[in-house]
């Protein structure tokens, strides 16, 4: 056996089944085996293995023990001469195994290899690259000087931004997403240190290469797609602290004396520097609308009190200071809060939201002023002008932002992307189903053919050409059918046309159309697989507070529920677990939550089943009611299931 490809997997069910196609069509001239090493994925990834690779060797773990014990698992059972160890966002080319098994045969001083990669927009990525993190390398790529000079031999050594990402180079670091490595060097040195869950498993294990007197080497004469941030969310706080603890494992086996000690109190220090700059970046890129939106009402408001001051008692001190400073930030958290919990900040193009959250926050001030002490009950009148100014104010500061990213104040109108379909007929055809299915709103140009003679009346021009039908369309968005333009074409059209154009690739006989925007982002996603409402960031928040408005609400009352609810000490219990996040009043019924996939919620006091009076209910009935409360949530249905099941509150 020559290979043995090895892709450890966690959620990422439609990327992986587009890196398995790939690695199918690079293995047709090479004797190879092909592991995929699931660590209990919740989104059916092991299924799809079993019934469309059934030749692929599975092994489903019931937990998750991370990345390199995984691969470890994997590694025992190869057979190969040498070893991938393959990330499952990934796709590679046609020859992409040919040719660095032959470097590897060519080269037997190499005890590991990597490739050159590029992200889903076909912008190359640095770490497909890079040198021991040593302290100094370290401290660069840190306070960001390796970014400020990633060409310096001296402070780019982190990604050794020196050197030609288009020729081979010996390297100190090989990047784990796509690490061939001989096996006998593995059986020399040992594989991959378990200590570390993930992240820096790749650093060790190349550094345990080289210490034993082998070569990494970065081979660039193939590429390979990573769409990046699938299993991970790279600007998390939980990334830094996973990352960065990885190094400091790294550090504490590998270095000594002073050097360690330095080298671990720098990433102590990173971390927190990290995480403090993600908490402050997170917030600033939460908070700045709402920020906003808070200086405009604040600054109209201090408008509108001068204008009715004279306007109507021609005193421009009538109002005491005390309005200012109570008054108004209370209006303003009011209005503010409102048009949150109205969805006015997930989706900025709405005036709809926003215009709702300002009313129904002007309706609560209402109910609020007659419970204010005289001294704080100010004009009614401004409470009004204020909603109106917010109206317009706060629609008039996102139609300038939109304008500033746009250049126009269509706001309100979903932007269309102009899209082209590279493929056959058949198989444009069949894109076209799939995108009409899951409802992606896209202005279809035309279909580009993958040959050089094709029929002018059915094709926009041949793949040759694609570079002029984008500039003539002013096309935003490429689709390629992977069963008709090979993943070589394909990287080589991605990295000529730049990064302002979205791609997608949508494998032969699959139902999803995979691409990415960004390497620190999860990838985008086209497929006909059910929308579930209550995955959106709205539906949550609004059921948490539903929640816990029927929390206060029940212990406000406890003395009358009491004698209505079955189960009174469960009653009250089930207020306290609701309260602290361990439960929630309305979930899914059991069984059939888990065995179909559904968006994952806490367990339910209640659910779709309760206050029915019929009989006994099958699992299949049970599963199809589940299906439709996630896919149709609304904070509705909840108030409709708790009142239905009222009696059964303490269960």
């Amino acid at each position: 056996m020559k290979l043995s490809i090895i892709i450890v997997n966690y959620n990422v069910k439609y990327f992986l089944e587009q890196a398995l196609l790939s690695v199918r069509k690079a293995t047709e001239r090479l004797e190879t085996e092909v592991f995929v090493v699931d660590n209990n994925s919740v989104d059916d990834s092991v299924a799809m293995v079993r019934t469309q690779f059934p030749k692929v060797h599975l092994i489903a773990n019931t937990d998750n023990p991370g990345f390199s014990i995984a691969n470890n698992q994997a590694i025992h059972q190869a057979k190969g001469e040498y070893i991938l160890l393959l990330n499952p966002d990934t796709v590679v080319e046609e020859d992409t195994f040919d040719k660095t098994v032959a470097f590897m045969d060519a080269h037997p001083d190499a005890g590991g290899l990597g490739v050159k990669m590029i992200d889903g927009t076909g912008n190359f990525l640095p770490e497909s690259k890079r040198g021991f993190p040593s302290p100094s390398v370290a401290f660069y790529k840190m306070f960001g000087l390796s970014r400020l000079f990633p060409k310096s031999p001296v402070f780019g050594r982190y990604h050794l931004g020196f050197m030609d990402k288009d020729k081979n180079h010996e390297v100190d670091v090989l990047a784990g997403a796509y690490m061939m490595l001989r096996k006998s060097v593995l059986d020399e040195i040992g594989l991959l240190d378990e200590t570390f869950f993930m992240y820096g498993e790749d650093i060790d294990l190349s550094y345990r290469i080289v210490k034993a007197g082998y070569k990494n080497y970065y081979y660039g004469n193939t590429t390979i797609i990573h769409y990046k941030g699938e299993s991970t969310k790279k600007g998390s706080l939980n990334y830094v602290r996973v990352f960065y603890n990885a190094m400091i494992i790294f550090a504490k086996k590998h270095f000594t004396g002073d050097k360690a000690r330095a080298f671990v109190l720098l990433l102590q220090f990173a971390i927190y520097f990290r995480a403090l700059l993600t908490l402050v970046s997170s917030f600033i890129q939460k908070a700045y609308l709402p920020l906003l939106d808070a200086g405009l009402l604040f600054g109209g408001m201090y408008f509108l009190k001068d204008f009715w001051a004279n306007y109507t008692y021609n005193n421009p001190d009538y109002y005491a200071p005390v309005y200012m400073t109570f008054n108004v930030p209370l209006y303003i958290g009011i209005w503010l809060t409102s048009v949150y919990f109205s969805g006015g900040y997930d989706n900025i193009r709405s005036a709809r939201r926003l215009v709702r959250g300002l009313l129904v926050g002007t309706v609560f001030l209402a109910a609020v002023y007659g419970f204010l002490p005289m001294e704080y009950r100010t004009s009614r009148a401004l409470i009004v002008l204020g909603t109106f100014w917010g109206m317009f104010s706060l629609w008039g500061l996102r139609m300038l932002l939109h304008f500033i990213h746009h250049r126009n104040f269509k706001i309100s109108e979903v932007q269309k992307s102009n899209m082209v379909i590279v493929g056959s007929q058949e198989e444009s055809k069949r894109v076209m189903g799939l995108l009409h299915q899951a409802q992606v709103q896209k202005n279809y140009i035309g279909i580009i053919s993958p040959k050089t003679d094709y029929d002018q009346s059915d094709f926009l021009g041949s793949i040759r050409q694609l570079d002029e039908i984008v500039h003539i369309y002013n096309i935003h968005e490429i689709i390629f059918c992977a069963k008709d333009v090979t993943a070589q074409h394909i990287m080589q059209w991605m990295t000529k046309l730049g990064t302002d154009l979205l791609y997608k690739i949508v494998p032969e006989k699959s139902l999803s159309i995979i691409g990415s925007n960004s390497k620190n982002t999860a990838g985008d996603l086209y497929t006909i697989d059910i929308r579930f409402n209550i995955t959106s960031s709205m539906s949550r928040r609004n059921k948490r507070v539903l929640d816990l408005m029927f929390c206060f609400a029940f212990l406000l009352f406890l003395p009358v529920l009491i004698w209505f609810i079955r189960k009174k000490a469960g009653f009250i219990r089930n207020i306290f677990s609701v309260l602290f996040r361990r439960k929630t009043w309305v979930a899914y019924a059991s069984p059939g939550a888990t065995s179909d996939n559904l968006p994952t919620l806490r367990t339910g006091v209640l659910s779709p089943l309760d206050g029915l009076r019929i009989g006994e209910i099958n699992a299949a009935t049970t599963r199809r009611l589940n299906v439709l409360y996630a896919k149709d949530y609304t904070v509705d249905r909840d108030l409709e299931i708790v009142w239905r099941g009222l009696k059964e509150l303490g269960k």
